[in-house]
């Protein structure tokens, strides 16, 4: 994704910052590495006129417009809004230091009157507030959190150290077209246990077949497991850390966007060798915008080859072209529950509602 100009001028400095502090967490809280020792914990669900808190656990805002458009996006959900005190801080491309981004975070979660936190972008950083984030008061108040793209560090952490179900959907400046939107209405507000399918709209290219968000199956098969993953980009970085779940039995689902092939095939690898791919039950994988080979890289493998190797091999039912991803109508898809794919039929079936 489009963040490799981040983290090359700030993976070192990242490192030797997070290092310290994922040291003094792992001695002073219950939690394994790449453990997630919880029962699935479920918040309330959103009604209308409940408040949610806006935070920027990533990059910046830069322009008071985008924090407009995130709030009347919010309320035209029937929400209100209650913005992060350092919702508009900056520290360089980041949005202010990496305590106060998490500040916002265990603050929101900690004020009952709040009934969820939602991100108003990604970009690049969550990773970075991890250390600071307070996970015992995330686990005693249970609320609706969501975004996507970097957010997934947020979803993998809050997972291995709380069990809560966070939810890996539209950010506040994120897509909030109507078919975007019944998903978060029929998942977070009606609290169904919906099965997700693409969108299926022959008249948008006046085909006599499917053209726009197809799918395609890798290995047949239905199976259930419980739903984790997010960004593969970002999934790859936290490698290693404290703040990866277990991935023993999941259903895996993936997405990225702006990456050049070679990366893919890379980062696949990765999860490969950490033993992710091997522990998922199933795989799912999303969008990958705007990725292709790159400059002057005519030999390269194609994203079809590329899942082949990588996950055809593991002989789980999987299959391609979710709407989970960046320049797509998008799902709302709960981490951390089980869920059932069938892998034939390209479909994802919530086991339960995700919220109570």
């Amino acid at each position: 994704m489009q963040r490799r100009e981040f983290l090359k001028t700030s993976t070192l400095a990242g490192a030797a910052a997070l290092a310290p502090a994922a040291a003094r967490l792992e001695t002073t809280a219950p939690y394994g590495r790449g453990t997630t020792p919880f029962a699935p914990l479920k918040a309330k669900r959103l009604k209308p006129g409940d408040t949610v808190g806006l935070v920027a656990p990533a990059t910046a805002i830069f322009q008071d417009v985008e924090v407009d458009i995130a709030r009347e996006s919010l309320e035209g959900l029937g929400l209100k809004v209650k913005v992060g005190e350092h919702l508009r801080d900056k520290h360089g491309y980041l949005a202010g230091d990496d305590k106060a981004r998490a500040e916002d975070i265990n603050r929101f979660f900690k004020d009952d009157n709040l009934a969820g936190v939602i991100a108003i972008r990604g970009g690049w950083g969550s990773a970075r507030a991890l250390p600071h984030l307070d996970f015992n008061a995330i686990r005693s108040n249970p609320k609706v959190l969501m975004g996507y793209s970097d957010i997934t560090a947020l979803h993998n952490a809050i997972q291995a150290k709380t069990g809560l179900v966070t939810f890996h959907g539209p950010v506040g400046l994120g897509r909030w077209d109507t078919w975007s939107v019944d998903w978060v209405k029929r998942v977070l507000f009606n609290g169904e246990a919906v099965t997700m399918s693409n969108k299926k709209d022959l008249s948008e290219r006046n085909s006599l077949t499917q053209v726009d968000n197809r799918t395609r199956t890798i290995t047949p098969g239905k199976v259930r497991g419980k739903m984790m993953g997010g960004n593969l980009t970002v999934l790859t970085a936290i490698l290693g850390s404290p703040y990866v779940p277990d991935y023993t039995g999941a259903i895996l689902f993936l997405e990225d966007v702006q990456e050049n092939l070679y990366r893919i095939d890379r980062m696949l690898t990765s999860l490969k060798l950490a033993g992710i791919l091997d522990k998922a039950k199933g795989v799912v994988f999303g969008m990958c915008s705007q990725c292709g080979p790159g400059n002057d890289n005519y030999a390269a493998l194609t994203m079809e080859e590329i899942l082949a190797d990588h996950i055809k091999t593991l002989g789980v039912p999987a299959w391609q072209g979710a709407m989970i991803g960046h320049d797509t109508p998008q799902w709302t898809v709960p981490f951390g529950l089980d869920v059932e794919i069938d892998a034939t039929a390209c479909t994802v079936t919530m086991t339960e509602p995700a919220v109570v």
